[in-house]
């Protein structure tokens, strides 16, 4: 006991230090399972002027633990190289012993939620203000079913230098979206077979921006044979419309040095937060698409995102979880298939690569991009190949090869 209140101590004097070197918010996962440690610990931040927030997980289901512990709770360093069985034995002694000193949080002192059998019922008390609901909010969607994740960019378009063109797939795109379709369906299909699953009972849900060489990309998998062999659903998201680079739409990085040499070098510095003229930066295009990570995450369908290079970039590193200074440097080549499974304990992350096509250059320094052009060679939708091997997200493979991790396996 005496250790166990030394490391706990230590914690809180963490977090007390966070809070103090200007922190917003933490997440105590502790073990406060009495009501005298609960009262103890909201009497101790209080006092220093920090919000506590209570968040309690019940479940009686006898299917659901059964279920959380092989898919979850075994899967975690304490358990590593057990046998499963004598795993999830050890798991239920451990409940046993909980449930014999554990309370549950039923005063109302402070604000608390209570999620009861993995969000079947949800109980809030003192819930107040803007982030206590907004947290409210995330945990009603949230939920533990497997599923894929995929992403691609679009094909190319007839005018790949113009944002305000919004025109339509070239030839070439049109190519692209084909093989795209064909290599998706392969992927779909054999991990199907992998889970055990029967195609018919599982739905591959397509998201799109509104933007013409996003949706008409998705436009194959909609085709009669297609939908013979798995069951598709496209779905336009407008929100996932690519960043806005303003003024600088359609010019190339020497004529952004020329014309807005000051503007170019404060990019230069902060590609993340600065915003050029009557443009977006990536931290507004991470606002706008908060409420797509929020539908990403209530989403219980296998999920494909084709899209645009910005986009895919923030909504990767929200999975993945990469600092967001990093975000303009992830690579999302056009060609590659890039998959996301979460786990427990975080995410694994692989790409494919499926594409030598038109819009997509060849050789040692692949990027399908113009490199003539800033839209897609440096500043706003593809930033990353010019910054290759500063913060590189990105492992591909060639069809039948061994996959590589796409950044941290969290």
């Amino acid at each position: 006991m005496a250790l166990r209140q030394k490391v706990s101590d230590a914690c809180e004097d963490m977090i007390t230090r966070w809070f103090d070197g200007g922190g917003q918010v933490v997440i105590y996962d502790a073990n406060n399972g009495s009501r005298a440690s609960r009262k103890r610990l909201a009497e101790k931040f209080e006092e220093k002027g920090i919000h506590v927030v209570f968040l309690e997980s019940l479940c009686d289901d006898p299917t659901v633990i059964e279920r959380n512990i092989r898919s979850v709770k075994i899967s975690s360093p304490d358990y590593r190289n057990w046998d499963p069985d004598r795993a999830v034995k050890d798991y239920y002694s451990r409940i046993q012993n909980q449930e014999k000193h554990y309370e549950e949080l039923t005063e109302t002192t402070w604000p608390s939620i209570r999620i009861i059998n993995v969000g079947e019922q949800m109980v809030t008390n003192k819930i107040m203000g803007y982030l206590q609901s907004r947290i409210v909010f995330f945990l009603m969607n949230i939920h533990n079913r497997f599923r894929n994740i995929y992403f691609a960019r679009s094909g190319q378009s007839l005018i790949e230098h113009s944002y305000r063109a919004d025109s339509d797939l070239s030839p070439g795109g049109w190519e692209y979206a084909e093989k795209l379709k064909e290599f998706v369906v392969q992927k779909y299909n054999k991990s199907l077979e992998d889970r055990g699953l029967d195609p018919k009972d599982r739905r591959l849900v397509i998201w799109t921006s509104a933007r013409r060489r996003s949706h008409h990309t998705a436009w194959p998998f909609l085709t009669a044979s297609t939908s013979a062999e798995i069951n598709v659903k496209v779905v336009e998201k407008p929100q996932m419309a690519e960043i806005n680079p303003g003024v600088w739409d359609g010019l190339t990085p020497d004529q952004v040095r020329k014309y807005y040499p000051n503007e170019w070098e404060r990019f230069s510095r902060d590609p993340y937060a600065y915003r050029a003229p009557r443009a977006e930066s990536y931290h507004d295009l991470c606002v706008r698409l908060e409420p797509i990570l929020v539908e990403l995450e209530r989403e219980k369908e296998d999920l494909l995102i084709i899209g645009h290079a910005s986009v895919i970039r923030c909504i990767l590193a929200y999975l993945v979880g990469l600092p967001v200074l990093e975000i303009p440097a992830i690579e999302v080549a056009r060609g590659d298939l890039i998959e996301v499974v979460p786990a427990s304990y975080g995410v694994h992350s692989q790409a494919y690569h499926f594409w030598d096509g038109v819009g997509r250059s060849h050789g040692h320094e692949s990027s399908g991009k113009d490199d003539t052009n800033l839209y897609e060679s440096y500043s706003y939708e593809n930033y990353a190949e010019d910054t290759r091997g500063k913060k590189g997200a990105k492992g591909t493979v060639s069809e039948g090869a061994t996959p590589q991790p796409v950044g941290p396996v969290l």
